[in-house]
């Protein structure tokens, strides 16, 4: 390796010191650098490219005994061993500099003076040595040779970058690592090189060395600038991001004062706004849209109800029907809240959805009737959100609707009255809420309830499910009971809110079916249930004693039957208590009259209830008693509670069957169900289950991804009669084909029904062995099965 630097010694030297001189350009329009650290930096750059252009030059003249080259050869090096210490003198100010005018330290370090004037002794004495021969000396050839006390040179070279690394260790927190790294290659590197040219003459390493690591200084210096420039950008940019947050939390808090301020006209309205605009975001990132949009539709949402404030307060609070209402004065509401918000210039599509969010994709809305995708999207999102949160909120006209009630308007009202897309999200939406929701929550039932007049107060329903559970309390009766009756009762019930209403409207927005009262002595009464038997129990031997004042309820409920065991202090019977039918649900209100209930405590058992368990009183409401055909009918009173057995799809299938609709059935979802799966024993739920599609032949569908991708298209052709009538028709019994069509992995399923066109394409990811097609539903027959 000595022997190629050796013989491109020069080359290199000259690469070296053009090197050099390129950093000392570029430092000299350098803007970005503190202005001393800059100057030392340029005076580091200039020692280097002297020092090792004077190396060159003493290596071109040696042996040359021209008068040119004997006075050239002293010269130059003379020069090399007085810029020698220079190097350590311009490195010395480069450090102090660095940390007294870029650190802000004010720093006096004796180390750095001393090395101050040691590099300066060390120049003094090499341009001595130039006269004396103290460290080299020319023959009559002019050819140099090292003197006797050569090793001295090496003193301030070696020592004293040294004592300047114990410096920079010493305040290395001050250094970034680029700038600390920098340092010490700048001072090791020359150090390891002035080693080995001690066992090296000839070659100049040490000085190459020297100018090597003058660039990189250099080199180190600019990466370092450029990280803090980043830094900078980065904060910069952080501080701009959080003074936008900042922004968006003044605007967010000015919005929801003045929504706030708006909807106190009407207290049945507040906190809406909120809730429309958090069901607008999720609707718009449904749709894959980014978290600008996302809060545009959020904002727009929030907003755009805020013509409301132009609507007179008697209008408002009309307490009639809403047909009575001054419907000129509604359609003010949307021109008022874009003449508010279009002073909001910055923000457009404020203005935008205020004015377009009352329009019907049916081209029946206002104020313009636009019809379609005429009505900008960000108002068709909105129209979907606020029907949504009006339909479940309560008003001075009606109770608030359930969400399968509002479910059931956003599937009949896709394409209709709002925007397909957005409708079928909102669907979705709402049945993972759904799911999320404890319907039968027990933490909900109230502790204790005063009871003066008959059924004043009545608890939330208790379910009572396919599991046996305890119901216990204490009562303090009224010993001066102004019609000298004190007692509790319980009241059995369905209602979409587990609660017991008697309002007209309250009993249809709710659905509310009462099927009987039942007391803790002989006495029930029947509402709607078939039929009650009770007998008087004996059961001190089953039971523990009850203390006076202590009742408990022990219910259990198999398909259309439910047993009560009734206890108190001094009486048990046991009620059984047939029903309509198995789909309805039921719920215990606990009550009573001139009585004040406390301590209600439920416990739902694991003990699970059997048909055995409850004796039959009434007949069971049949409606498959037909005659079957290629499978067994089924009657399916809940959600999938029934299915057919599977019919393995080989190429091609068709199945014919009649349906009907129970008589319970209230929503058009109620209806029979297509289930493509695949399992061991070919049974839906079967061992190693996996579930391709499930449709439903209104159109809709729960094409799970897990296991395979679905593409449904639902059309309503001209014969399709509305849904009413196609929920009316379903209850009187149609005749229903499905049709299949199995190429390799792809199933195509066609039905139609009552002028609703399904297609759908099954694409299955995984290999099945065996395929298979099922039937199901919801509060539904299927009879007269036919596989063809």
């Amino acid at each position: 390796m000595f022997e190629v630097i050796r013989s491109y010694q020069l080359d290199l030297m000259l690469l070296l010191c053009g090197a050099c001189g390129m950093m000392t350009i570029l430092l000299l329009i350098t803007k970005f650098l503190d202005k001393k650290r800059k100057w030392s930096l340029i005076l580091m750059e200039i020692v280097a490219f002297f020092l090792l252009w004077f190396d060159r030059l003493a290596y071109i003249y040696a042996g040359d005994p021209s008068p040119k080259g004997f006075v050239m050869v002293r010269i130059s090096n003379c020069m090399v061993f007085v810029l020698t210490s220079g190097v350590v003198w311009s490195f010395n100010i480069y450090i102090s500099n660095l940390l007294k005018n870029e650190k802000g330290i004010k720093i006096k370090s004796k180390r750095l003076e001393v090395v101050g004037v040691a590099s300066a002794a060390g120049m003094v004495l090499a341009f001595i040595s130039a006269f004396v021969g103290i460290y080299y000396y020319f023959d009559e050839n002019n050819t140099y040779h090292r003197g006797d006390f050569f090793l001295i040179s090496y003193i301030i070279p070696i020592i004293c970058p040294i004592i300047q690394y114990t410096v920079i260790r010493k305040y290395k927190k001050y250094f970034s690592k680029l700038i600390f790294s920098s340092m010490i290659l700048y001072i090791y590197v020359p150090i390891i090189c002035g080693v080995l040219q001690i066992f090296t003459y000839g070659i100049s390493i040490v000085n190459m060395a020297m100018v090597a690591v003058s660039v990189s200084l250099y080199i180190f210096t600019y990466l370092d600038i450029n990280n803090t420039v980043e830094r900078a950008h980065d904060i910069e940019i952080q501080n701009m991001e959080g003074e936008k947050e900042r922004m968006q939390r003044l605007f967010d808090q000015t919005a929801k004062a003045f929504v706030s301020a708006v909807e106190k006209k009407d207290d049945f309205v507040k906190g809406n706004a909120v809730k429309i605009a958090e069901y607008a975001r999720k609707l718009t990132a449904r749709c894959g849209l980014d978290k600008e949009h996302c809060d545009m539709a959020y904002y727009a949402a929030l907003l755009h109800d805020v013509g409301l404030i132009g609507i007179p307060d008697s209008v408002i609070k009309n307490e009639d029907d809403p047909n009575a209402w001054d419907a000129e004065a509604f359609r003010q509401k949307p021109i008022i809240g874009r003449e508010i918000l279009s002073n909001i210039k910055e923000y457009p599509f404020l203005s935008e959805g205020a004015y377009y969010s009352h329009e019907r994709y049916n081209g029946t809305g206002y104020p313009e009737g636009l019809k379609g995708n005429e009505i900008p999207e960000i108002a068709r999102v909105i129209a979907v959100a606020d029907a949504y949160v009006t339909m479940t909120s309560k008003k001075r006209y009606r109770e608030a609707k359930p969400d399968f009630v509002a479910r059931e308007a956003f599937v009949k009202g896709a394409g209709n009255e709002f925007d397909p897309e957005f409708a079928e999200l909102m669907v979705k939406i709402i049945d993972e809420e759904s799911q999320d929701k404890n319907h039968d929550d027990l933490s909900v039932i109230e502790k204790e309830i005063s009871c003066r007049q008959y059924r004043s107060s009545i608890s939330t329903g208790i379910p009572i499910e396919g599991n046996v559970i305890k119901v216990k309390f204490n009562c303090e009766l009224s010993k001066d009971a102004p019609n000298g009756f004190s007692a509790p009762s319980i009241i059995l019930f369905d209602s979409y809110d587990r609660r017991v209403h008697v309002d007209k409207k309250a009993i249809t927005a709710y659905n509310y079916q009462e099927f009987a009262e039942v007391w803790f002595d002989d006495h029930s009464i029947s509402t709607r249930a078939r039929r009650i038997r009770e007998i008087k129990l004996d059961a001190a031997d089953k039971y523990d004693k009850l203390n006076p004042g202590e009742y408990e309820i022990i219910a259990s409920k198999y398909d259309d039957h439910i047993r009560l065991i009734m206890r108190s202090y001094d009486y048990e019977k046991e009620d059984i208590i047939s029903l309509t039918d198995g789909s309805t649900s039921t719920y215990i209100g606990i009550t009573g009259e001139n009585c004040d209930i406390s301590e209600i405590t439920i416990d739902k058992t694991d003990e699970v209830v059997h048909s055995e368990d409850i004796p039959r009183i009434s007949d069971e409401i049949s409606y498959i008693d037909h005659m079957e055909s290629d499978i067994k009918n089924i009657q399916i009173s809940q959600t999938r509670s029934s299915t057919t057995d599977g019919v393995e799809l080989r190429n091609k299938l068709r199945l014919n069957f009649h349906a009907m609709s129970l008589p319970v059935a209230n929503f058009i979802w109620h209806c029979p169900y297509i289930v493509i799966y695949t399992s061991d024993n070919g049974q839906v739920n079967g061992d190693n289950y996996r579930e391709y599609a499930l449709i439903k032949i209104n159109g809709e569908s729960d094409l799970k991804k897990e296991y395979a991708d679905n593409n449904i298209i639902m059309k309503k052709k001209d014969t399709f009669p509305g849904w009413d009538e196609w929920k009316a028709q379903n209850k009187e019994g149609v005749e229903c084909e499905v049709s299949f069509e199995k190429k390799n992995l792809t199933v195509i399923t066609t039905t139609e029904n009552l002028g609703i066109y399904i297609e759908n394409t099954t694409v299955i990811n995984d290999t099945p062995g065996k395929i298979y097609v099922a039937l199901t539903g919801d509060r539904c027959a299927i009879t007269d099965i036919r596989v063809r």
